[in-house]
């Protein structure tokens, strides 16, 4: 076939929460358009949290890439059904149809699973050229004449990220409408949450850009935007040697983006890491605490302590930088009362802002597998797979109870008390956070009504226990 014009598309995330008003694109998308497009293709991306899709473009494309994870996989799949009643071949990939090809296989034409740099462009080699075969190109799944579903081999993770080009995010519609610009200066994770799907992915061998490299995409981004630039690696200073060069670099070359990125506690543990973050213009932290509860902390394999967390967290601010704090409830070791205490904790350490996410079984997950195996998952709903409804039998709880404290202890975080705090201190960004955060918080509460209404018949549960 020929191929000329070819359309990116990131389905758009289900619901609300805390943070909707500040959608950060996958970096995947904006990456493999690139590489595409520096192959003499034609391509534009369209991002549904960021704008609308020009359908009389994505119409006449030749070829349609979607990109997904698990709570957008029922609007990816629609929108490929939508795309291939036109006659338009359909590639899907991301972390949902990773786990899942022969699912995805139904609405499309070809699947890549995990990295798919590479892979892309040889899908694309075969499809205009018939080279390589088809069965020669990793990751991809697909279906033969008969229609069975057939699994190549899995591709190689990219080891040297230089090989890769900048994401030009200029080939995203409507990219001016960005709140934030994220950067991707590496991949994979050495840790091993059961609930985290990222490992999976990426793996736990941890691979960076070079500090040339990075600065180079950061420049780039500079250029692009005045607002916040948000590092999307999943663990921005796991080599914290590595982290330490970079952002003297920055220093050193007088670029002091305003810039957010996720961490763990033990950034806690080194001063001069955390000095170098405030001098480099760092402003917020989203830091993965998880929990208060030292027993589900060891039950979620996180590898800290509460007393870290609180070290953490004081050390943090010390150095004027605010803390987003990620807390994920429902463990078979939590209770209604961690959850309040949770609440508790947040706002008397004086956190900036929180998400209390439910902690929810992603496909491809141990804690997945562990919930399908006990019999103990509600549905596969794939659009309540989004941290902020309880989709699984916990322990300790009945669903409904874990789902609506949680988001009380959103409210009593969110209060008018925070609010009040903040106009205070005019502090009109975090008073705008409080007012968004208790208008989610009085939405979800309302929406679980009729949530919990149709999953009446799989909620016959005992309050303190379940049984698989």
């Amino acid at each position: 076939m020929e191929i000329k014009r070819i359309s990116f598309i990131e389905a758009k995330s289900p619901g609300n929460h805390i943070f909707s008003k500040f959608p950060i694109p996958r970096v995947g998308t904006i990456l493999l358009s690139t590489i595409l497009r520096g192959r003499g293709y034609e391509v534009k991306a369209f991002i549904e949290d960021v704008g609308r899709p020009d359908w009389t473009y994505i119409e006449s494309s030749d070829i349609v890439c979607i990109s997904t994870i698990t709570s957008t996989a029922p609007r990816a799949y629609k929108i490929a059904e939508r795309v291939k009643a036109r006659g338009i071949p359909v590639v899907i990939g991301g972390a949902h149809t990773t786990f899942l090809p022969e699912e995805a296989l139904a609405y499309a034409d070809y699947v890549l699973r995990g990295e798919a740099d590479h892979s892309i462009t040889a899908l694309f080699d075969y499809l205009e050229h018939g080279k390589p075969s088809i069965d020669a190109i990793a990751g991809l799944s697909y279906k033969d004449a008969a229609g069975n579903c057939l699994h190549n081999p899995d591709s190689s993770r990219v080891m040297d990220l230089d090989c890769l080009p900048v994401p030009d995010v200029t080939l995203v519609q409507e990219w001016n409408r960005m709140k934030i610009y994220p950067v991707s200066t590496s991949r994979g994770c050495p840790f091993n949450c059961k609930f985290c799907s990222v490992i999976r992915v990426f793996g736990r061998q941890y691979r960076f850009n070079s500090v040339e490299h990075s600065l180079n995409e950061i420049k780039y981004a500079c250029a692009k935007t005045k607002e916040n630039i948000f590092f999307v690696d999943d663990n921005f200073s796991a080599n914290k040697k590595r982290t330490k060069e970079l952002l003297r670099a920055l220093i050193a070359e007088k670029i002091k983006p305003f810039w957010s990125a996720q961490v763990r506690t033990d950034v806690a543990k080194d001063e001069e890491l955390l000095r170098l973050f405030a001098d480099s213009g760092c402003h917020m932290l989203y830091i993965g605490f998880e929990s208060i509860n030292p027993v589900t902390l060891e039950s979620y394999n996180k590898g800290q302590s509460l007393d870290e967390i609180v070290r953490c967290i004081k050390a943090v601010r010390a150095h004027g930088i605010d803390i987003h704090g990620m807390f994920v409830l429902g463990a078979d070791t939590d209770d209604v009362d961690t959850i309040k205490k949770t609440a508790d904790f947040a706002i008397n350490l004086g956190i900036d802002t929180v998400q209390f996410m439910i902690l929810t079984p992603l496909p491809g997950t141990p804690f997945f597998f562990e919930m399908q195996e006990s019999g103990r998952l509600l549905h596969t709903d794939w659009s309540k797979y989004d941290a902020h409804h309880v989709i699984y039998k916990p322990t300790l709880m009945k669903p409904q109870t874990l789902h609506m404290e949680t988001f009380k202890a959103m409210g009593r975080f969110y209060s008018w008390k925070y609010i009040a705090k903040h106009v205070a201190k005019l502090d009109f960004f975090h008073v705008a956070v409080g007012f968004y955060g208790k208008k989610a918080v009085r939405e979800a509460l309302d929406e679980a009504k009729d949530y919990f209404a149709a999953l009446s018949g799989v909620l016959d549960c005992p309050e303190t226990h379940v049984t698989a």
